[in-house]
């Protein structure tokens, strides 16, 4: 998905006509006021003018008043550095920051709506940018305009009640619309007006019960209202953000097959509703919460080669005072581990448990369990080609036959987990739903970004905010996943899917890192290393 652009404000020219007027409005008779310490044609109109002959002595002139004062300095170095108390915020979806104060430079990141960042005091500079571009922490520079405020108080500011919970699995709840899709308010609206919108019963009694359930167990409880929504005003939409039809109480239907991040969740006339990013009012029963996946990828603490447990029900074995191995704990289902290399077929240590079980091959674990190899799928150490490794740099392996993606610092793994790549497989990404293989460099990251899906397709959809996105060859990316918990097959139109836990773990691992309070980062030159592979 390619990011959208904020629209751009320029400084209109200056016509040469307006200057014509003003220097017509300035008066052409009648006193005007004179430098200090001079008059007319340098004489004191207090005296008259001495006769010709006389012998009036004419008075001196004044003393020149004290000196005139300088010119207003520029700003000072310190002007132009953030950290002296002054904030800028962001009113757009996406607020560009640039490496120079200039549109033409290199773009950096960008803030999203409601994001307040500290900022210098005063302006790097004008170029085609009224507000002028000012410098934020930690880099970059953002001009002042449509998409950004020196008015940390600003509507769209006080309405975006809460930023992303960067690090967190989910950083927004996460709900699905239901057919039909929910209605988009501008408001909390009234029970009067929920009826004409929605023509439906109101009120716990009218919602289904377990829907009420689903939304606390999920959600968990509701965030106190806001100022801004107490005080009955509409919610503004930020630049960029979809304009939908505007009706007097809500702004139309979501889209079908549509999913929300929800930065806000209020107990309102006995409902819950939710407020979007792009600043919407949901009503939750209309959705389905999203599930978080358990899925968790392995870190590794000690060297050896991933594994993840595919069957359900599995038992562990481990070794007793005289080196036999007996049952012990059962492990989850796709639970990662670290193998050591050593193996056990009854040989140097036997089992003890099921007949059948003296006969399966059980591979040893960095945490001291042994897990039989049937269950199992094994990782393969990946080959760096590109030198990443022997220079200790961070890269990242992909195998789509595997559907598993181990990272690397240098020649050392360090993580791995189950993915979903494209329900392609192996198949040409030109004409299936394939990921993309080869050698790629990661390009963008995103907190979140919004992905959808042929509009002429029967299949449409519209996902709001996925997590923690990273693009690395076109439209291909690596991001979370809140509609499915399949990890470890092949499902995706061709992204490469993780659980949400993993994603947060590896938009941290990986470079251009993104600052705090940012909301995305991109590099020309490329990030960390990937190589997506059979």
């Amino acid at each position: 998905m390619d990011p959208r652009r904020t629209p751009e404000d320029e400084v209109p020219r200056v016509r040469v006509a307006a200057l014509v007027l003003a220097l017509a409005a300035s008066p052409a008779c009648g006193a005007q006021d004179e430098p200090p310490g001079r008059t007319v044609e340098g004489r004191d109109p207090a005296v008259a003018p001495a006769p010709l002959g006389s012998a009036t002595t004419l008075p001196l002139p004044p003393e020149p008043s004290a000196a005139r004062a300088p010119e207003p300095e520029g700003p000072t170095q310190a002007d132009l550095e953030p950290g002296q108390g002054h904030e800028l915020a962001s009113i757009a979806m996406r607020n560009f920051v640039y490496i120079a104060p200039d549109y033409q430079s290199t773009r950096l990141g960008y803030l999203r709506a409601g994001a307040v960042v500290p900022r210098a005091a005063a302006p790097a500079g004008f170029k085609r940018c009224k507000g002028g571009f000012y410098r934020i922490h930690p880099r970059g520079y953002v001009c002042v305009g449509i998409g950004a405020t020196l008015d940390v108080d600003h509507p769209v500011v006080l309405a975006a009640v809460r930023g992303p919970r960067r690090g967190e699995p989910f950083p927004y709840h996460y709900v699905v619309s239901r057919s039909p899709p929910p209605h988009l308010y501008v408001h909390l609206p009234t029970p009067a007006e929920q009826r004409t919108v929605e023509g439906r019963p109101l009120g716990a009694r009218g919602m289904n019960e377990w829907i009420v359930q689903e939304i606390g167990r999920m959600i968990g409880e509701a965030d106190p209202v806001s100022p801004f929504l107490q005080s009955g005003r509409d919610l503004p939409k930020p630049a960029g953000a979809e304009e939908k039809v505007r009706f007097h109480a809500h702004r139309g239907r979501a889209k079908a097959r549509s999913a929300f991040g929800l930065m806000a969740t209020f107990d309102w006339t006995g409902r819950r509703f939710g407020l979007t990013t792009e600043l919407d009012l949901v009503p939750i029963d209309r959705t389905r919460p999203a599930h978080l996946s358990e899925l968790r990828g392995v870190v590794f603490k000690a060297p050896g080669v991933p594994a993840f447990v595919m069957h359900q029900g599995l038992r562990a074995l481990r070794p007793d005072e005289e080196g036999k191995l007996r049952p012990a704990e059962y492990v989850p289902f796709r639970s990662g581990w670290v193998l050591t290399g050593h193996a056990s077929s009854g040989g140097a240590h036997r089992v003890e448990g099921k007949p059948g079980e003296a006969l399966a091959a059980y591979l040893e674990t960095t945490e001291g369990v042994w897990l039989a190899a049937s269950s199992l799928r094994i990782g393969r150490l990946g080959q760096d080609l590109w030198g990443h490794a022997r220079r200790g740099k961070r890269w990242i392996d992909i195998s789509i036959e595997l559907q598993m993606l181990v990272a690397y610092e240098g020649t050392t793994p360090v993580f791995a987990t189950l993915v979903s790549t494209g329900r392609g497989g192996l198949s040409d990404p030109e004409t299936t739903g394939a990921t993309v293989q080869g050698t790629f460099f990661v390009q963008s990251k995103h907190v979140t970004a919004t992905m959808d899906g042929d509009p002429a397709s029967e299949a449409a959809f519209e996902l709001h905010d996925v997590p923690y996105v990273q693009y690395f060859h076109q439209n291909y990316a690596i991001h979370g996943a809140y509609w499915h918990d399949e990890f470890g097959k092949a499902r995706s139109n061709g992204c490469v899917n993780v659980s949400p836990a993993d994603a947060a773990w590896l938009f941290e691992f990986t470079d251009p890192p993104v600052p705090p309070a940012w909301h995305g980062a991109m590099t020309p030159a490329g990030g960390t290393l990937l190589y997506v592979h059979p």
